[in-house]
């Protein structure tokens, strides 16, 4: 079938040579093809690169759970989270490096972050005191993490206009299988089998090695780079935007809960490990719904919409915690509170391409945003930590993340109100 007007005019721009680094004129810019086998290509890199990375991260709850029982036994919840808390912060800290580099010089910044991120998960296997957990699992890795997750989403979003949050729900979806493996895998090979603790890890390791060459081909930029400044102040005088990192701040404070401590939790409540580390596994199971569904409904209802809906959703889920009791019960909650925290990631950044007039910025725009939001991961995990040692219990975490969550929501109606569409609009 012969190729459209539309997907000749994306092809001949992405086929002009980088090296001039010229800013087209918006004016001259085609139209974003909005599928076509690049387009799709390029989105299937990208769920391959949020299935090796944050699916990783996503599984961090089966090491917290493993080395307060193993290497770190000495160490308290909130010393461990440290760990996962500092990776997580640098992986979106790290955009605001990974997504202007991405502008400014294409999608081949990926292949060597992707050689680094391979490089930390096999240091990681080799840790076992917990200076060296830091180093390779939370700075290390975190780096890599965010040097490779953002030109992929920046690239994408270039592919896509129309079906823009249906695309990234997509990529971002690639997390939540990869939050279904990886947990699984790991606690079979810790707890089931008498490979240990370093060749569990690097086994992982050696699986990604395909999935991560596979993305460094297919992740590729529609548009040559901009000639610019850096970093830029001009998004930070945008209100709108201002308020959707305000509430991805906040919502990331108290998201990642669950994502820490509901194995921890389980275990409390007398279940079994290795059951108790399937529960990750089921969150992200259910978040793969979470962020496809509302994708698709946020490019029909509006994308800051269904951003507001996941900060409301999961504040009230994340204040139930406590409340799940059974073994049942735990297992409706990691499906409940997965589906809801699924849309808050991918709908974020949909959200944040309504501030963007040039689709040559979009990197840098999501890179600052996510890199000041980062700072969040670095708070939250660490403070829910030192309550739970505090009242040796976890409601006061659940109502403390829960309330900042809320928060989230509150701020996303904000930016909504400031909208031409005003509250009630389909923005």
């Amino acid at each position: 079938m012969a190729p459209t007007d539309v997907e000749q005019a994306a092809s001949s721009v992405t086929d002009m040579p980088h090296s001039t680094n010229e800013k087209i004129s918006l004016d001259t810019l085609p139209d974003a093809p909005d599928g076509g086998l690049k387009a799709w290509l390029a989105a299937a890199g990208g769920a391959c690169i949020f299935f090796a990375a944050l699916g990783f991260a996503n599984a961090f709850g089966v090491f917290e759970e493993y080395y307060l029982s193993h290497q770190l036994a000495g160490k308290s919840a909130d010393d461990v989270a440290w760990i996962g808390s500092l990776a997580t912060c640098l992986q979106f800290a790290a955009g605001a490096l990974g997504g202007p580099l991405f502008d400014r010089y294409g999608a081949w910044v990926i292949r060597p972050a992707a050689v680094l991120y391979t490089f930390a998960i096999m240091m990681t296997s080799l840790c076992k005191e917990y200076w060296q957990f830091i180093l390779a699992q939370g700075i290390l890795m975190g780096s890599a993490m965010g040097l490779i997750q953002f030109p992929a989403m920046a690239a994408v979003t270039q592919y896509f206009d129309k079906k823009r949050a249906a695309a990234l729900g997509a990529v971002v979806a690639g997390s939540s299988i990869g939050g279904v493996v990886m947990p699984i895998a790991l606690s079979k090979m810790l707890n089931s089998t008498n490979l240990g603790f370093g060749w569990s890890v690097r086994v992982i390791g050696f699986m990604l090695i395909p999935i991560l060459a596979f993305s460094s081909i297919t992740v590729t930029a529609r548009l040559p780079p901009r000639k610019s400044a850096f970093f830029m102040s001009k998004p930070f005088k945008n209100v709108k935007f201002d308020l959707i990192t305000a509430a991805m701040f906040f919502m990331f404070i108290g998201m990642f809960a669950p994502l820490f401590y509901l194995p921890t939790y389980a275990v409390s409540r007398g279940m079994d490990a290795t059951l108790a580390s399937y529960m990750l596994a089921i969150l992200n199971a259910a978040s793969t719904f979470g962020r496809i569904i509302p994708g698709i409904l946020a490019d029909q209802f509006g994308r800051l919409n269904v951003f507001m809906f996941g900060g409301f959703a999961t504040g009230i889920v994340i204040f139930c915690f406590n409340q799940a009791e059974s073994t049942a019960a735990i297992v409706v909650y990691s499906i409940a509170v997965g589906f809801a925290s699924g849309t808050i990631i991918s709908g974020g950044s949909a959200a944040l391409t309504i501030c963007i007039e040039n689709p040559q910025e979009i990197g840098t725009y999501m890179g600052m945003a996510m890199g000041f939001a980062s700072f969040a991961a670095l708070i939250g995990p660490p403070v829910n930590g030192a309550m739970i040692n505090h009242y040796h219990g976890f409601a006061e975490m659940s109502y403390f993340s829960g309330s900042v969550t809320l928060l989230g929501g509150f701020i996303a109606l904000a930016a909504k109100s400031v909208t031409p569409q005003g509250i009630f609009g389909r923005t």
